[in-house]
């Protein structure tokens, strides 16, 4: 009798498409998201496409990164796979922007998502109530610096890392330390790409006639962390974010933040967390800002509230969270081996 020995069927892989606007050559934040995500999903197990516009491929499910941006790929998914898992992750322009100045579109993507990841713990607040209990949150992160953190001792250096364009409300920091008296220690160090060459003039002519502040354009992601590894503050001046990158990045880090009370950070920071200032308040923003520099016990306690929400920002808590839902949306829908 010949015996014949049997292979062990192969364990079908889910296969994910991964829609976004971005395009991953760019330092972008939804470029950022998009390549860790790719990368995330891949040591989970899963197969991965990434893609501009989705075009009927035949695929288990499909992630979209923003909403209104991405909507033609998501009413093609929907219409070639009715029963199929849909995520759409809500950004800030999507959360804050969107779905007031483009709510019809905006909404015809959230209402066809099985799920809504978002980034901030406030965003259900400005979703429609049918639509709340759709809502997942998935903190972004952010690796470990490798070297740790050692701050500048000759001057103060106060990072802001963001594009030059208006969400970002980009020298708003710059502006409000003009008139510092010669005794102050700060420096604005400021990292990103103007988008436009208006910007990069606004830039360039603040610099000529600012000395405490320099931009240095759009620097590889490890510049932004060598920066965070010297700084003694961050600002974020940002007028909408739907969960900012590199708020993240100063966290994991241990940076202290100064930021607009915005939801997008609130809903990461918390509440309580004592660095906030109005949206476009230089006075409120200058008032943090000497307060950081001459009062040490403040400083402290704003690296008390980063350290105490730290390990919420860590790889493996996100890839945990993504596969907790993955899961619970593969066992949602029979899959078909093809």
């Amino acid at each position: 009798m010949v015996k014949v020995k049997l292979s062990k069927p192969k364990k079908y892989k889910m296969i994910i498409a991964l829609v976004t606007p971005a395009n991953l050559g760019d330092k972008t934040g939804n470029s950022i998201t998009a390549k860790r995500w790719v990368s995330m999903f891949r040591m989970l197990g899963y197969k991965v496409s990434i893609m501009h516009t989705f075009e009927n491929e035949n695929v288990d499910l499909m992630i979209a990164l923003n909403a209104y941006r991405s909507r033609d790929s998501i009413s093609k998914f929907r219409s070639k796979f009715p029963d199929k898992p849909l995520v759409v992750a809500l950004t800030g322009t999507d959360l804050y922007r969107f779905l007031d100045s483009n709510q019809e579109e905006t909404m015809r993507s959230i209402s066809a998502a099985n799920r809504l990841v978002v980034l901030n713990n406030l965003s259900q607040n400005v979703l429609p109530e049918d639509q709340r209990q759709k809502a997942y949150l998935i903190y972004e992160s952010a690796e470990n610096l490798p070297k740790g953190r050692l701050p500048v001792q000759q001057y103060f250096d106060i990072c802001v890392i963001g594009h030059l364009r208006p969400e970002k409300d980009p020298l708003l920091t710059a502006y409000s330390v003009r008139n510092l008296p010669a005794s102050s220690k700060i420096r604005i160090r400021h990292y990103g790409k103007a988008h436009t060459n208006e910007w990069a003039e606004k830039a360039r002519t603040e610099m000529s006639q600012n000395p405490r502040y320099t931009w240095f354009g759009e620097v590889p992601h490890w510049r932004i962390r060598q920066a965070l590894s010297k700084c003694n503050l961050l600002v974020l001046s940002s007028k909408v974010e739907g969960g900012p990158n590199v708020l993240s990045e100063a966290i994991v880090a241990g940076v202290p933040v100064v930021t607009t009370n915005i939801d997008g950070c609130v809903g990461v920071l918390g509440r309580d967390y004592p660095g906030y200032f109005p949206v476009g308040d230089t006075q409120a923003l200058l008032s943090l800002l000497n307060k950081a520099e001459n009062d040490s016990e403040f400083l402290f306690t704003l690296e008390k509230f980063i350290a105490k929400i730290a390990s919420q920002f860590g790889f493996q808590e996100e890839k945990s969270r993504w596969a907790k839902l993955l899961i619970e949306l593969r066992d949602g829908f029979e899959m078909k081996t093809p």
